[in-house]
């Protein structure tokens, strides 16, 4: 099994859990018998959920409420979780969120606190917490990338972009730490129900047409198969069928009339 063994003084850190795959992901690992650590900014949902994890599966669940694309708040979680008593021996890189439109209409500050949140802050706390994995010889990073990481991506350039590197830099750490010890897996999730595609600008109905149905997920199957996945050492999650093929049509078409296909189908677009 590639996912250590729960203990009382470890602990699974993961972002953007108030809701969502976030949340869900939380739920399989509380599940398997590990202790959470719940980190976002909305403090009541996280407290909410931490008190329905040990309740439910009477594992140790902590709550740091803090704002991602902070460098000095991502800085001081390790710090935070020492003085807890606790370890992190699994890494959940799961907070991130996208922006819609074209980029000559983007809002600069957004565009940037994506940025700051989809790429900066895996980066950092990979940066942070691998050390300690390679040091115990043992370790867990699960990256939540998106289908979206196979193609270019015009609506939505900066979010695609973002996933993309997240999978190119998971599959990269993956290499350099194979013989460590600690794994990491890059999460690619299709079109997810969520509050997501809300917080994107998409309505419930541009939501639910952009692609087909046989497509959508819910999150908590999404964090099932990802947890399966964690635990069997895989490199990429891609969860569905439909998604699975859809991602390997992807890497097979010439990139510039894929992205034209999709500027045309996108309803940021439109």
């Amino acid at each position: 099994m590639a996912l250590p063994p729960p203990s009382p003084t470890s602990t699974a850190l993961v972002t953007g859990a108030s809701s969502g795959i976030g949340a869900d992901l939380a739920r399989e690992l509380a599940r398997r018998g590990h202790g959470v650590t719940l980190v976002a900014r909305r403090e009541q949902r996280l407290t909410e959920l931490a008190a329905e994890l040990h309740q439910a599966h009477r594992v140790r669940s902590e709550v740091v409420a803090l704002d991602l694309t902070d460098p000095a708040a991502r800085g001081d979680l390790l710090g935070t979780l020492t003085e807890r008593g606790l370890t992190v021996e699994v890494l959940v890189n799961n907070a991130g969120f996208s922006t819609t439109g074209p980029v000559f209409r983007s809002d600069r500050q957004r565009e940037m606190a994506m940025i700051r949140t989809d790429v900066e802050a895996v980066v950092d706390l990979c940066s942070i917490f691998t050390p300690g994995m390679v040091e115990r010889g043992r370790g867990s990073v699960l990256n939540v990338a998106s289908t979206a990481a196979f193609q270019p991506l015009p609506g939505q350039a900066g979010y695609g972009a973002s996933k993309a590197f997240v999978l190119s830099y998971s599959r990269a750490i993956r290499a350099e730490l194979r013989a460590s010890g600690v794994t990491v897996t890059a999460l690619c999730p299709g079109p997810v129900k969520t509050e997501f595609a809300e917080s994107a600008g998409f309505t419930i109905e541009e939501s639910e047409n952009s692609l087909p149905k046989f497509m959508w997920l819910p999150a908590a199957e999404v964090a099932r198969q990802a947890v399966v996945g964690l635990e069997q050492g895989k490199g990429v999650v891609i969860p569905g069928f439909a998604n699975q093929v859809g991602a390997q049509f992807a890497r097979t078409m010439p990139p510039q009339a894929l992205a034209a296909f999709l500027a045309r189908q996108h309803p940021a677009l439109k």
